[in-house]
């Protein structure tokens, strides 16, 4: 054991020190070594990796997941498994339609209220709804002329204050009660066409390729289980049925031939929600500034999907235009692109303050132009609401159940459509001149299209404005919409002597609105016949069209509901 001791173990303590020492120095040279390697390999690898590539690629998924999110409900409350208050949650976050909506009616509205979170973003980092979020945005980025045809296109920037003064036209109509202007709303604009358009085209396109199938016996098992999970899951059950859907239709394709003029269009010139979030971006406390790196490659601006780099400008970005794409941060080799605080610069400042807010540019709308605009949305009201139809409706405008009196209803009503997309009997019809043109694209019941369904108040339930208010069920079946009248020159019994007792049969009250008198009468072969001629019991009736609807009469119906006030 001794020659163990001796050999491995120091003789003194002094020895144990020093060697303790030096183990130490080595292990710390050899960590520094280290981490200093890892450093040089970690800049060799960030100089390959540009993080904003890493953004940008986000950006992308960003706008997939809003997107499907948008498609997902739209069918989901379609087929009511989303639970309706879930279905307008894209208006809910659009403060246009909450500013115009609070300002036509004079109420504040706490279902809009989401808004703010909208503004808040924009006041922080830029139009990053445009960008990231907005749906119609993301399918006219998809559907847009690409990179290499982006360059050679050439749109006067002077069009840009289009959207701004639109934006004006607007809010100053909403300050007079009327939201017509409204239409043009992207959300509502999208929307209103996908329920109108889109949805219906599709569901008459599955239904025929799947009638067509279905003679091929080998296949009838493969085409029966496909038609019962897609009315299950993604296709109305009944084919829906949309009066005056072509003129949307032209609307939504010309907006898609503006795209090819140049991609995003009607993000750059003509979207009033844009020129809004534009306003706020201008004071937005992070911008997109090009740093001193930069070496004026070019890169940037043919990538920017708005034009919004001024080349001519010494490369600046306008924040006003920009949606926060991130486009141009990718591109950059000298990853000179960044969001930071923009200081100013000016003589007059100390060199710390921010450039609050952003410079005014050459395409801003002059002082005329803003009273022009101003003074177009006023007349315009004045124009709509001296039209002989705006005075005197067409008596069978039938509003949803619950909504107001006329001019509150279209003081509140966004013209989103999301209350046709949930009627499970395509009953809600956008209206084109039945109320005048004020009216256009709201809401009404078309009974001789589809009923107002007694078990129903969906309607209610997913309007985001309120201007139909969200009714239980309950009271929503002792909401009167209108009156049913029988014409008795076109009724089977009363005009034909032929028995006919469908009206009476389907009507949903208890009692019943619809009572049946026995008599005998003379047919039109001038044979007496007993019939049960139909009569309505006005103070029970309550509107909801399903008489009219289910009236075996070709042609219009010998029984129609109009407006009480009619």
């Amino acid at each position: 054991m001794i020659w163990w001791r001796r050999t491995l173990m120091p003789r003194r303590s002094s020895d144990c020190v020093v060697k303790t020492s030096l183990t130490s120095n080595a292990l710390l040279k050899w960590a520094w070594a280290l981490w200093t390697s890892a450093q040089s390999r970690s800049r060799r690898h960030m100089r390959k990796l540009n993080v904003w590539q890493i953004g940008r690629g986000f950006r992308q998924i960003s706008q997939k997941i809003f997107f499907l999110l948008f498609l997902y409900l739209l069918f989901a409350a379609l087929q009511r498994r989303v639970a309706f208050p879930l279905a307008d949650l894209f208006f809910r976050f659009d403060p246009l339609s909450a500013l115009g909506a609070m300002l036509a009616s004079r109420e504040w509205l706490p279902r809009l209220t989401l808004a703010l979170a909208t503004v808040g973003i924009t006041l922080l980092l830029g139009r990053v709804w445009c960008g990231w979020i907005c749906p119609l945005g993301t399918l006219l980025e998809w559907l847009g002329p690409g990179p290499a045809r982006r360059r050679a296109q050439n749109v006067a920037s002077q069009w840009r204050s289009a959207k701004y003064l639109l934006l004006t036209g607007i809010l100053a109509a909403a300050a007079f009660g009327s939201l017509t202007l409204l239409v043009l709303d992207p959300l509502a604009l999208l929307t209103r066409t996908m329920t109108t358009v889109i949805l219906p085209a599709l569901n008459y396109a599955v239904t025929a390729a799947l009638g067509s199938l279905y003679p091929i016996a080998p296949l009838r098992g493969v085409v029966d289980a496909l038609e019962q999970w897609l009315r299950g899951s993604a296709l109305p059950v009944r084919q829906p049925l949309f009066a005056g859907n072509w003129l949307i239709a032209v609307v939504f394709v010309f907006l898609l031939l503006l795209n090819r003029l140049a991609g995003r269009f009607w993000c750059r010139y003509l979207c009033p929600l844009g020129a809004l979030l534009a306003l706020f971006s201008r004071i937005a406390v992070l911008r997109p500034v090009i740093g001193a790196s930069c070496v004026k490659c070019g890169r940037c601006s043919n990538v920017c999907p708005v034009d919004a780099i001024q080349v001519q400008d010494n490369f600046r970005i306008i924040p006003s235009e920009c949606v926060a794409c991130l486009d141009c941060f990718a591109a950059c080799p000298e990853r000179g692109i960044g969001w930071r605080p923009v200081v100013d610069r000016s003589a007059s400042a100390t060199g710390k303050e921010l450039a609050w807010p952003a410079p005014a540019e050459a395409y801003d709308p002059s002082r005329r132009q803003v009273l022009a605009a101003l003074g177009a949305g006023i007349a315009g009201v004045v124009v709509l609401r001296t039209n002989p139809l705006a005075r005197s409706p067409d008596p069978t405008l039938i509003r949803p159940p619950g909504a107001q009196d006329e001019a509150t209803f279209l003081a509140r009503c966004l013209r989103c459509s999301q209350c046709m997309k949930v009627c499970p009997t395509s009953g809600l019809q956008p209206a084109l001149l039945e109320g005048g043109l004020e009216a256009l694209w709201t809401p009404h019941l078309v009974s001789r299209l589809g009923y107002c369904n007694y078990g129903c108040h969906a309607c209610g339930q997913v309007c985001p404005s309120g201007a139909i208010p969200p009714l239980d069920l309950e009271r929503k079946r002792q909401t009167v919409l209108g009156r049913a009248i029988i014409d008795r020159d076109r009724c089977l019994p009363w005009a034909h002597g032929v028995p006919c007792i469908v009206c009476e049969e389907m009507c949903p009250v208890a009692p019943k609105a619809i009572r049946l008198e026995e008599v005998t009468v003379a047919d039109d072969l001038g044979r007496l016949v007993a019939v049960q001629r139909p009569y309505v019991i006005g103070e029970r009736c309550i509107g909801c069209g399903i008489c009219e609807y289910q009236c075996p009469v070709e042609g219009e119906a010998a029984i129609r509901v109009f407006r009480t006030s009619a």
